[in-house]
């Protein structure tokens, strides 16, 4: 029998209402055929992306032409970075700088470290210690040399949600390209393209309860881009091969239904949400990664006076996240740069809710951690030394906040 899953900013079940739709485009009969074919089962399936695509648009605000197909969000980031640094470094610009936050996702930090051999510096800003950017320290970083500033919309660990409103608005001042990572948080926020200033978005299916295999990348129209695939010409050239039909209209389905049903259950996530910190906060001890105001599908806490590896093995099989699903292991590149020392980065837990989490779910969840925890801490010394009253941040010696979830 599976047990509770918390994980949902890893991957996500898929919603039935959209395997239905995808299932459609799988059959002979209905709606089978390859976009780019010029008979009538090419025609029709070449409709149906182009309603993929104004759906996609719709759910960003956009334009149907800017949504170019991928397969997920890493991919569609590295389009975004490369495609720009690529395209720059073949013209005579002296945009040769590039601009991220240390807290990014690796398919946001790899691309960028790639980036520099074509001859690029890439400055990595480091956030407040509750993980928010000051948009005044991007303001200090600016200049007419920044090609493109990439920031996510929520982050994948914390769940702290950044002003793009504000970041993206001195990013264009600038004169810069502004790229925001949305696999956490397309469908879930609003991210309206037609008023915010931002002109490339990184989106996931995976995410929010679509399939696996299937993104997108926003490009506002007129940036222009350099290919990372080449082959047959599909998608202007920009991303060759052939489009996987029912990827794309699972994806323009996942998007059409979170936005649909976003405030309602915006609301119920909320309520799951402080149902678990507050049932956390309750063993005592326990550290706050991120800010009261984050998306409320992830919750991130250090457990203090416990060391995480004997937590991970106590934990066995019980679906929560360590980090984040893609990292390489060790003490989360996240949290160090939020300030957390290595102790209590490496006891954090990443607790992430989903369309389908329950509240019998989170009180699962929690009755586990209430036998697990209290265990650890009776052979800690560290447990043992916060008993005595010693401050957390003295114990721990952290130079910076540690707030108590």
């Amino acid at each position: 029998m599976v047990g509770p899953y918390l994980d949902h900013a890893a991957t996500t079940p898929v919603d039935p209402r959209v395997v239905e739709r995808m299932l459609a485009c799988l059959d002979r009969a209905a709606g089978f055929g390859n976009p780019a074919s010029s008979h009538a089962a090419g025609s029709r399936a070449r409709a149906e992306v182009a309603r993929a695509a104004e759906t996609v648009a719709a759910a960003l605000g956009g334009e149907p032409e800017g949504v170019v197909w991928t397969s997920g969000a890493t991919e569609a980031d590295n389009l975004a970075i490369l495609g720009t640094a690529q395209h720059l470094a073949a013209r005579d610009t002296p945009r040769r700088r590039l601009v991220t936050l240390r807290t990014e996702h690796a398919a946001v930090l790899e691309p960028m470290r790639a980036a520099r051999a074509l001859g690029f510096r890439v400055d990595h800003l480091t956030p407040e210690p509750d993980g928010r950017l000051p948009p005044e320290r991007l303001a200090e970083t600016l200049g007419d040399d920044v090609a493109l500033v990439s920031l996510a919309q929520v982050n994948n660990e914390t769940g702290v949600v950044q002003d793009l409103a504000a970041l993206g608005g001195l990013a264009r001042e600038a004169g810069a390209v502004m790229h925001v990572d949305a696999a956490q948080g397309a469908g879930r926020l609003p991210l309206d393209l037609a008023s915010q200033p931002v002109d490339l978005v990184s989106i996931s299916a995976h995410k929010c309860h679509g399939p696996a295999g299937v993104g997108a990348l926003y490009v506002r129209p007129g940036l222009r881009l350099a290919p990372l695939l080449h082959g047959g010409g599909q998608q202007g050239g920009l991303r060759s091969g052939t489009l996987p039909l029912h990827q794309i209209v699972g994806l323009a389905e996942t998007l059409r239904l979170a936005v649909a049903e976003r405030a309602s259950e915006r609301e119920r996530l909320r309520g799951l949400y402080w149902r678990l910190r507050n049932g956390l906060r309750a063993l005592g001890d326990v550290v706050l990664n991120g800010r009261d105001d984050g998306s409320p599908h992830i919750l991130n806490v250090s457990f203090a006076g416990v060391h995480g590896e004997a937590l991970r093995a106590a934990l066995g099989e019980l679906a929560v996240g360590y980090g984040s699903a893609c990292s390489g292991g060790g003490a989360s590149h996240v949290l160090r740069a939020m300030g957390r020392p290595d102790a209590l980065a490496d006891a954090a837990v990443r607790f992430s809710l989903g369309r389908f989490s329950a509240e019998a779910e989170v009180d699962a969840v929690l009755a586990r951690f209430g036998e697990v925890v209290p265990a650890l801490r009776r052979v800690s010394p560290l447990a043992r030394e916060l008993a005595t009253g010693v401050p957390l941040s003295k114990v721990y010696r952290c130079k910076t906040p540690l707030p108590v979830a």
